[in-house]
């Protein structure tokens, strides 16, 4: 009877747990891990397959780290505590910092080691950065089950979702840095009898909490940083779709400068890879892979028992700034340079729409 009662309160403890409200206030993650690699859904692109969560990454040539420009004047907030200043324009967020891109790549590295998570791409010379995929485990309910049993058998908990971020720095002709981070994310949804991995959407203010953070670790104080990050209020939206002699196109009401670096961080958020960029002529060099319909790819527990993969090829397309004074029109290229005007053309140009907005 003692036995029984035991597993009744047991059962009674974590029905409970399932049904405590979350901090979602919070932040405390933790890495995934090395272990079985997960494939990516036919829209995301795979960078490397030593994680537990191997999802979307993508690279970008070493000269593209050298063609950073200074940021310009714009009607954009703009605040800013001794050498480190934030610029939004919509949903995005950056950091300008008045120190040169090598004195601050350690600084930005331990940032993210010391915050859980380890680093799947590291190399100074592209200047960029990128996480594994962690979860958020400040997400958890905190209940006795979870801390009596929970540091043994960590893997039996888990919020369902998976997030990692990229970091860019790029040099201004100032002598500054540019740094941009990028939030993806990745829920596990159950479908009939399996479990399937979808993206999510991109979490602006998480990214803006990230930076807030990088902000303390490069010296602001916590004060200072929440006040800067407050002071960088909403953004009216200045991105729209449409058409140009029958070819989809975005124009922005920003100049090239400011055009490249938001356009830039569209391309980081939502999974293209980005092989190339050429400044001087507005270009930047990505791979696609088109979505197939009603295919998902299959989450962890659903690949213990199955070895089924999806190989769609990738496609190659160049994206293209022009500007005018204060507009800036993004089209999609063939690699050749000719216009395109596919349905994939439309759908790539909406996804960067939707993320400048």
């Amino acid at each position: 009877m003692n036995h029984i009662s035991k597993l009744a309160l047991l059962s009674l403890s974590i029905a409970l747990a399932a049904c405590s409200s979350l901090e979602s206030d919070k932040i405390n993650y933790k890495s995934a891990g090395k272990g079985p690699a997960l494939d990516v859904p036919p829209d995301l692109t795979q960078l490397t397959r030593d994680t537990r969560y191997t999802i979307p990454g993508g690279a970008v040539s070493a000269s593209s780290f050298l063609l950073g420009q200074p940021s310009q004047s714009s009607p954009t907030a703009v605040s800013s505590i001794g050498d480190v200043r934030i610029e939004r324009a919509g949903t995005q967020r950056w950091l300008v910092i008045d120190r040169p891109a090598d004195k601050l790549w350690e600084p930005v590295r331990d940032f993210w080691l010391d915050n859980g998570f380890l680093l799947s791409m590291d190399q100074a010379s592209l200047g960029i950065m990128e996480t594994d995929w962690a979860e958020n485990h400040a997400k958890l309910p905190q209940d006795f089950i979870r801390n009596s049993i929970g540091k043994v058998f960590d893997s039996l908990y888990s919020t369902g979702e998976r997030d990692k971020f990229r970091t860019r720095l790029e040099r201004n002709a100032a002598g500054g840095t540019d740094i941009f981070i990028s939030h993806r994310g990745m829920i596990e949804v159950t479908q009939k009898d399996t479990t399937v991995w979808q993206p999510r959407a991109t979490d602006p203010e998480l990214e803006a909490e990230f930076l807030r953070r990088l902000m303390v670790k490069l010296g602001v104080t916590q004060e200072q940083s929440k006040a800067v990050i407050a002071s960088s209020g909403a953004v009216k939206n200045n991105a729209r779709v449409t058409e140009i002699n029958g070819q989809p196109v975005v124009q922005i009401d920003d100049t090239f400068d400011r055009a490249w670096r938001r356009v830039g961080l569209s391309l980081d958020r939502t999974g293209f890879t980005v092989e190339d960029r050429d400044r001087t002529k507005g270009i930047y060099f990505v791979r696609y892979v088109a979505p197939v319909a009603d295919k998902t790819e299959a989450g962890f527990f659903s690949k213990l028992f199955s070895s089924t993969k999806t190989n769609t090829a990738p496609l190659k397309y160049r994206i293209s700034l022009v500007s005018q004074e204060a507009l800036t029109t993004v089209s999609v290229q063939s690699t050749s340079g000719a216009p395109e005007t596919s349905a994939d053309a439309l759908r790539i140009v909406k996804v960067i729409a939707d993320d400048l907005k």
